[in-house]
């Protein structure tokens, strides 16, 4: 059978449980998905080489590293080309495009030092997010930026955010499409901490300055992110969930949640619909936590389908800013990326097929057992053959047909870099 003749008799199949498979094809494509330019070099960035810092390691040594601006861009093209649907690119700071003699410091940086970003996402339709890069940097002190005691150290990465926020309108502007600009921090103490208050004092006076800059909230949605802990920061994190959440609220910012960024028992599907009573939009980073905050890469597994079903169920595609975030240097990294960006994009198409309102309408009636019949079956409809049509409706790889030209691109650029 041809793809769309499976995809005929799976319409069909999922015609009698009430759920239109065109609809869901076309919305499914509309959605956008912000691709994290930072899997391609092991989160490297432009701006310097030294280590990483701030609780980040990226594991492994696969050959193929992107080693400059244009071997990075090279390499996402690549992706896009192999993972269907709309997309954004979420670049980070440590990413700005400095001419010959012409560096500046994290806490200059200037719209100019992206306009080659800009003119790449134009050329492509996309959209541009970003973050302030708050690691791999001297005036990291004693793993402390915003929350630092020292003066110094708060001042220069309040001018860093600051500069961001300048940036974060700039791509805006030039582009058409709102910029989400997502603030994390590194802060935290290995051992127990003798004061958990001042950081956070310190913390919130940062960013209320930070923010006090005039900046366009339709343009630019500034966020802010969580962590449980971090390498190096096991005992205390200055950001927490509960300090995030809390600012955001009162700050008229969003929040943004790191599926990776909680404690192992908890999960950020059941977070989204309350927080979706109380903020107008939030932000996502969905990756795939293996014990703790590892990174991995996304996959179409059960947390995954779970954040997406949320989202799709509760109305709310045009209120949650979707990005994924991990870097894998132990496999191909064209291959990661576009497994998760794939696997994102399967969720959220397996979601637009479950019949939510019925599913919603039998709990509402005290039919469980209806629900669990219901959820049971939706496990085995023939969900394969509508994400194949889907694919080959975008112009993308079917199936794995995908690998077959991540394996040619890899032999024919990414073995030449050394």
């Amino acid at each position: 059978m041809t793809t769309t003749e499976r995809y005929e008799a799976a319409k069909e199949l999922y015609r009698e449980i009430g759920v239109d498979t065109d609809a869901a094809l076309k919305t499914l494509k509309k959605i956008p998905i912000s691709l994290h330019c930072w899997q391609g070099d092991d989160v490297g960035g432009f701006d310097q080489r030294g280590p990483l810092t701030g609780g980040i390691q990226a594991t492994g040594n696969y050959p193929g590293k992107a080693r400059t601006p244009e071997e990075l861009m090279a390499d996402i093209d690549e992706v896009l080309a192999l993972a269907p649907g709309a997309a954004k690119l979420n670049l980070h700071a440590s990413y700005a495009i400095f001419e010959e003699g012409k560096f500046a410091d994290r806490d200059a940086l200037q719209p100019e030092h992206f306009s080659k970003w800009v003119e790449f996402a134009r050329e492509r339709g996309l959209g541009l997010d970003f973050n302030p890069t708050l690691f791999s940097h001297p005036m990291v002190k004693d793993n402390l930026t915003l929350s630092s005691p020292d003066e110094e150290v708060r001042a220069f990465w309040i001018r860093h955010c600051q500069a961001c926020i300048r940036i974060s309108e700039y791509f805006a502007e030039e582009l058409g499409q709102p910029c989400l600009m997502n603030i994390w921090i590194p802060d935290g103490y290995k051992d127990i901490p003798a004061d958990r208050l001042s950081p956070r004092k310190r913390f919130k006076a940062a960013l209320d300055q930070i923010l006090k800059m005039p900046y366009d909230k339709e343009k630019v949605f500034v966020s802010l992110e969580s962590k449980v802990f971090g390498i190096g920061l096991e005992s205390y994190t200055v950001g927490s969930s509960e300090f995030t959440v809390n600012y955001a609220a009162s700050r008229g910012i969003l929040p943004l949640m790191d599926n990776g960024h909680y404690h192992p028992t908890e999960v950020v599907s059941d977070k989204i619909s309350s927080m979706l009573l109380f903020f107008p939009k939030l932000a996502l980073h969905v990756t795939r936590p293996v014990r703790w905050d590892s990174d991995h890469v996304v996959l179409f597994d059960d947390e995954t389908k779970e954040i997406a079903k949320e989202i799709v169920r509760n109305d709310a595609l045009d209120r949650v800013m979707i990005g994924l975030d991990f870097f894998d240097a132990s496999i191909n990294r064209i291959a990661a990326w576009t497994i998760g960006m794939r696997s994102m994009r399967k969720a959220l198409l397996y979601a637009l097929l479950c019949p939510n309102e019925h599913l919603a309408a039998l709990q509402q009636e005290g039919k469980l057992t209806e629900v669990l019949v219901l959820q049971e079956e939706l496990k085995t409809m023939p969900f394969g053959a509508v994400w194949d049509q889907f694919c080959e409706g975008c112009g993308a790889p079917v199936r794995n047909a995908w690998y077959e030209k991540a394996q040619e691109y890899e032999k024919s650029v990414l073995e030449k870099r050394v």
